[in-house]
């Protein structure tokens, strides 16, 4: 099987263009909710006096559980059966539910305690986590079966990620809106922006429930007639099962792996970015070097909406995986680069890698959903099966597992370096030159890792097709 064969798309397996957009509006919905629970929290130590370890533990702990309410929630999505579909009901509910956990969780009285802070912003967080991945794993999973087609695939997720990055360009200025004399103080402004956060959230959130379809409501296993004790048995170990296969399939491992690759080399080495600007480029003036670390993020933010597009394009032109190898092999070269431009001598030289470096993610996250898609009906053929949930919810919890264990890492390569904050421009030559190896170094090294493993991935454009006839001579056309 080559990337070579091509076949276009049947106009019956066509999303309109407004529909992508509604199902882009989840993507829009589920980055505002990732990136405000992170970026407000700052509010915890700047407006509450709340000592930073906490406020650490307090991103920390609530994530963990997702090891479990993921997988979960994506198997009680596969097996459920409404007349308004598996993932619908669970979508609409869940954009209502987490808008208003989110509101509630941002309403904090004056006058208590550190540790009171701490236990109610840890018992919210937990329940604000719960009813995001009742949202978010059904969202995902409908978007893997909205066609069947090898290409509209790609187009779709390309249109999720374009307005899912959009969030990212505005939740940056999150905190400047928290602090806006209109409010009075940074704590109440939280208070305030929650609840923007949370009309935003319901108004788009429950858009894909209303006006998406889902092609596969009939195709879920039958029915245990197992009562009581021995169906909560059934139940355990049907979604064990279920688990134990999802991990076990070669081309979804291998997309997780690459993805584990790409999106952690990147995170591993995030922070090293700006010390380097700062401490190398501008010799520890970190007023000067911050300007600069944020016209490069926002030169890298706007190129990937352009990539998103050039990278869907090109997929549906040579197939999804050279693609893959393309997009990732110029952010490569654009990691490469920040060794050489990244320079005292002309510090506006850090802009140039800045659009190469955006192909990585950019490119990663239009073309991986696609592909999983592609795993789900490969899946199926084997199995007589449909996981949409179960792998939607793999997948992002090990991109969600890989992130904590990056950002905890990156400290400590930090520390590694020889890095001291107290010694400010005065740092130590051998300290410089092992952040910018690092900074440049270690993500072509991941990526040029996640090529190799996506070059022994096996659903090419022509296995794909092949599948699909497969499950439509099963199952009928869908």
């Amino acid at each position: 099987m080559t990337d070579a064969t091509h076949y276009e798309t049947r106009p019956e397996d066509r999303i309109p263009f407004p529909l992508k957009v509604v199902y882009g509006m989840g993507a829009f919905v589920n980055n505002t909710l990732a990136a405000a629970i992170g970026n407000m929290m700052i509010v915890l130590n700047l407006g509450l006096g709340m000592s930073p370890a906490l406020v650490g533990l307090l991103g920390a702990l609530p994530r963990l559980t997702d090891a479990l309410t993921d997988p979960v929630m994506g198997y009680a999505s596969d097996n459920t059966r409404t007349r308004w579909g598996r993932r619908r009901p669970y979508i609409f509910v869940g954009a209502i539910s987490v808008a208003i956990v989110f509101t509630l969780l941002w309403q904090l009285p004056a006058g208590k305690t550190e540790g009171w802070y701490f236990w109610y912003f840890l018992g919210g967080s937990l329940i604000f986590f719960l009813a995001y991945t009742v949202y978010a794993t059904p969202w995902v999973a409908l978007g893997y079966e909205l066609t069947p087609d090898y290409h509209e695939r790609t187009r779709l997720m390309g249109t999720q990620n374009f307005f899912g990055n959009i969030a990212y360009m505005i939740s940056p200025y999150f905190l400047a809106i928290m602090y806006l004399p209109v409010f009075g103080d940074v704590v109440t402004g939280a208070g305030y922006l929650a609840m923007i956060i949370a009309v935003v959230v319901i108004g788009l959130g429950v858009l894909p429930a209303i006006f998406l379809r889902e092609r596969f409501n009939d195709v879920t296993p039958e029915e245990s007639s197992a009562k009581g004790g021995s169906r909560v048995g059934y139940v355990i170990m049907d979604f064990l099962r279920g688990f134990g296969k999802t991990l076990s399939f070669k081309p979804f491992l291998k997309l997780c792996i690459a993805t584990f690759l790409v999106f952690n080399g990147f995170i591993l080495i995030a922070a090293f970015q700006s010390y380097v600007i700062i401490y190398y480029v501008f010799g520890g003036d970190q007023a000067a070097g911050s300007v600069f670390v944020g016209h490069s993020g926002l030169v890298q933010a706007l190129s990937a909406l352009l990539v998103i597009f050039l990278v869907t394009w090109l997929a549906t032109r040579i197939g999804k995986r050279r693609a893959f190898y393309i997009s990732t092999g110029i952010s490569m070269v654009g990691y490469a680069l920040k060794w050489f431009c990244y320079t005292p001598d002309n510090p506006w030289l850090v802009l140039i890698p800045a659009p190469l470096m955006a192909f990585g993610l950019a490119g990663l996250f239009t073309l991986m959903p696609s592909m999983v898609a592609d795993v789900v009906d490969a899946d199926e053929v084997n199995t007589h099966e449909r996981r949409e949930g179960m792998y939607g919810s793999i997948f992002w919890w090990v991109v969600k597992l890989g992130q904590s264990v990056a950002i905890l890492g990156g400290g400590l390569l930090l520390v590694w370096t020889g890095f001291d904050v107290e010694l400010g421009g005065d740092q130590t030559a051998e300290a410089i030159r092992l952040m910018r190896l690092c900074d440049a170094i270690i993500p072509c090294v991941a990526s040029g890792i996640a090529i190799w493993s996506i070059a022994s991935y096996s659903i090419t454009e022509e296995k794909a097709h092949e599948v699909r006839m497969q499950l439509e001579a099963r199952r009928g056309s869908i």
